[in-house]
């Protein structure tokens, strides 16, 4: 019996002595784990509630310009890194080696423009166009008369009269210019008074030849030949007046709107063929490539020119949906790139997308944010890490991000109480770059709190251990 009774006793010493080892082994390795323990002290201050994002810098216009036409390069006059303006012709092909119909459209927009102004003048259209009925319609009354004197005869008898007069004096000519000569007849053929006589002969036979052959067709009747002349006279003035008469019908009461809209596009349409040997900047901004030089012989389609608007630089980043409603346009942002050290740009947002894309489950939606001081380091392609700043608390108790954990699914913070760390329930409000609002838990200011709690610590706590929050 006594023997039982040592042996018990001697193994509760054992037992005493390996638990008081114990806990001086545990109490060691607490007191050692609390001299590394980092910690801060809860603040009530501000916070600024952030939604952090990527994305890359676009220009706020882009465009890549193809030639629409085949040819030789003629001139650039553009440079790389050159500004130019909406409208500012960039590069142009020679026109020896255009198309047949970009050479010939050049030629009939002159017409077509003269066309169109004429519709648009149509005061001066209707004018010229009564003017032109008048003239036509005095034609075709000249041509009536001369359809009706071939019925009677080729003139009347006082005509007839006035030209057999006009022969009598002129044989009377002939006898006195014959006369004169006969003075000179025994002269040699080389003087000068028998030349002149002979002269005023020759000219007095042919006037009185006229005048015999005036008279006989004067008195004479017409021909078929005549007569068929004269109804195709009458016939062309009959048309030119009906000619005439539909162009007075057309403008005396101004330009037909559905005639002005058709000058108005063939013009265009000619203007369209004639540009395809040039292109010009479609809005202002900067050469960003060149694809020509001049002597170039190039195909329809292939790239000629980039510009881009590096006025407005913007950068498209996916915020996902548990975020989305958080961004509204106006808000600040802040963008920091990794080609850029040490430097922070500012922006602000001017586009929430209304629709989202699922990509594998996850649902994000895009987000537009234009840079307010971009200067020339930030170039489109980029990728710039962004921060939009989505509210800004005051007067609130934060602890900082490293503070808080996940035990067991719930957040928690493990504040030093009477030097012993103590696992506090938590609810998180606003987030921020490096902390974040407490909204609920038992957490105050002036509270410290640890930042790296041993993963041995986190083990022995996993159970339970919570302070809760009131």
């Amino acid at each position: 019996m006594k023997r039982k009774t040592v042996i018990t006793l001697v193994i509760i010493a054992v037992v005493l002595v390996g638990a008081l080892l114990f806990y001086r082994s545990y109490r060691n390795a607490q007191a050692a784990a609390s001299q590394n323990y980092q910690t801060a002290v809860v603040e009530r201050g501000s916070l600024t509630a952030i939604v952090g994002a990527t994305g890359t810098v676009r220009a706020n216009q882009s465009a890549v310009l193809a030639w629409q036409t085949s040819g030789q390069v003629e001139s650039i006059k553009v440079k790389l890194d050159e500004k130019v303006k909406q409208g500012q012709v960039l590069v142009s092909l020679s026109k020896g080696s255009l198309p047949q119909n970009v050479i010939l459209a050049e030629a009939d927009l002159v017409t077509a423009q003269r066309n169109l102004e004429d519709l648009k003048n149509s005061n001066v259209a209707a004018s010229q166009a009564e003017m032109a009925l008048l003239n036509a319609k005095t034609a075709l009354e000249d041509a009536q008369k001369n359809r009706t004197s071939k019925q009677y005869g080729r003139a009347s008898s006082d005509t007839i009269e006035a030209a057999r007069a006009s022969y009598y004096l002129a044989e009377d000519k002939v006898k006195k210019a014959q006369d004169f000569y006969n003075l000179f007849s025994s002269k040699p053929d080389n003087d000068l008074g028998r030349a002149n006589a002979l002269t005023l002969l020759a000219g007095a036979k042919r006037d009185r030849d006229h005048a015999l052959a005036n008279l006989n067709w004067l008195v004479g009747l017409p021909d078929t030949e005549e007569v068929t002349k004269a109804d195709a006279q009458v016939k062309l003035a009959e048309a030119q007046v009906a000619d005439a008469q539909r162009a007075y019908d057309r403008y005396k009461d101004g330009a037909d709107p559905d005639e002005v809209r058709a000058a108005e596009a063939h013009v265009a349409a000619l203007q369209a063929t004639i540009d395809l040997a040039r292109l010009e900047a479609p809005f202002a901004g900067t050469i960003t490539e060149l694809n020509s030089m001049v002597g170039d012989e190039v195909s329809m389609g292939s790239m000629a020119v980039r510009i881009d608007d590096l006025s407005h630089l913007l950068v498209d980043v996916q915020v996902p949906e548990i975020d989305i409603n958080s961004i509204q346009v106006g808000q600040e942002a802040r963008l920091t790139f990794d080609g850029i050290p040490n430097q922070e740009y500012t922006g602000k947002v001017t586009q929430v997308g209304r629709v989202g894309t699922d990509v594998a489950g996850a649902v994000n939606f895009n987000v537009t944010i234009e840079l307010t001081n971009a200067d020339e380091a930030v170039r489109p392609g980029m990728t710039a890490a962004v921060n939009v700043i989505v509210k800004q608390l005051n007067d609130v108790i934060t602890v900082p991000n490293r503070a808080v954990r996940l035990l067991n699914g719930e957040r928690v913070v493990y504040k030093l109480v009477n030097g012993k760390p103590q696992a506090v329930k938590i609810t998180l409000g606003a987030t921020a770059d490096t902390n974040s609002e407490i909204a609920s838990g038992d957490i105050k200011e002036g509270d410290t709190v640890i930042l790296n709690p041993p993963s041995s610590f986190l083990n022995n706590m996993s159970g339970g251990g919570f302070m809760r929050g009131q």
